[in-house]
């Protein structure tokens, strides 16, 4: 199965801390050679900025996602 993850970039979810969230995400892909098995895509807004940032990972909201929160999602995504 091919997992999706939808990151916001819309200027209130990328300052408050998905800039290092897609640096964690891309590399998380990278390191664990996962290219094929998850598709990464960014969006302009997911309409919910004060609940940032927002991450959608295989169609399930994520809000006020910060590192830890985001390992452990990507991490339950290999098993």
């Amino acid at each position: 199965m091919k997992h999706k993850i939808t990151i916001c970039m819309g200027s209130s979810c990328f300052s408050r801390g998905n800039e290092h969230n897609l640096e964690l995400i891309e590399s998380f892909i990278s390191d664990n050679k996962l290219e094929a098995e998850i598709e990464l895509v960014g969006s302009r807004c997911e309409s919910n900025c004060a609940k940032g940032p927002v991450i959608t990972v295989d169609a399930k909201t994520l809000f006020g996602v910060d590192s830890g929160t985001l390992l452990d999602v990507l991490n339950s995504m290999m098993e």
